[in-house]
């Protein structure tokens, strides 16, 4: 089972080192969130081999666990397969955990590639601490309770020195920043790493403080990490 790894969106192509697509290239069997991106990726990436020669099944909300272990018997038949993410690296925020495990219980080889991973280039970039740090997915929406999870994981970045990492549906991350800097404390160190391997990529990391200084950046509908600490 080879673990695929996507552009993060459209013009990071040129994150992928060329094995990507030499993979791509030979595989007939994918299993992926939405067929329908996959392809978008797969005429980018291997656009010497025509589109209807692939069999992708779909990896989401909707899929049956019972489905999961028919998507890897081409792998016990002796062909090999691959896993893409809807964006960046399978298994990394992603539901294609899942199948990874799958993978191991019934003693088939999993194969990462090298790509792009929106998390681990945000803390990178960051110059947060890059040893001692936590994902938490999305935060809750609702103010009251977001405001108190922030305050915990601000105590516990105090406490640990642990960068803590989240990201939200881009149409929402305005409003989280809003609430970031109406919560968090004055001398926190916080990150925005958008639009990350595109050409309009931008990192940017300063306290709380200075933040407020500044003009709202433009996070309407960019896709973003966030990013806070010591």
């Amino acid at each position: 089972l080879y673990l695929i790894p996507v552009p993060l969106g459209v013009g990071g192509e040129g994150a992928l080192p060329a094995e990507v697509s030499e993979v791509l290239g030979r595989l007939r069997h994918l299993i992926a969130e939405q067929p329908k991106t996959a392809r978008r990726y797969l005429k980018a990436l291997a656009p010497t081999r025509p589109l209807d020669t692939y069999e992708i099944q779909p990896l989401n909300k909707h899929t049956l666990p019972e489905e999961w272990n028919r998507y890897l018997d081409p792998a016990l038949q002796g062909e090999d397969l691959g896993l893409l993410s809807e964006a960046g690296c399978p298994g990394i925020a992603d539901p294609g955990a899942e199948i990874v495990a799958l993978a191991h219980r019934r003693a088939i080889e999993v194969v990462p590639l090298v790509g792009p991973s929106s998390l681990l280039l945000a803390l990178m970039a960051s110059g947060l601490n890059g040893q001692r740090f936590c994902f938490h997915g999305y935060l809750p929406r609702e103010r009251q309770t977001l405001t108190r999870t922030l305050k915990t994981l601000e105590r516990e970045a105090q406490r640990e020195s642990r960068t803590q990492i989240f990201i939200e549906t881009p149409y929402r991350n305005a409003a989280l920043f809003r609430t970031l800097l109406q919560t968090l404390a004055p001398t926190t160190r916080l990150c925005l790493a958008v639009n990350l391997t595109l050409p309009n990529q931008w990192v940017r990391t300063c306290p709380v403080a200075e933040w407020k200084k500044q003009p709202p950046p433009p996070l309407e509908k960019q896709p973003a990490v966030f990013l806070f600490g010591v």
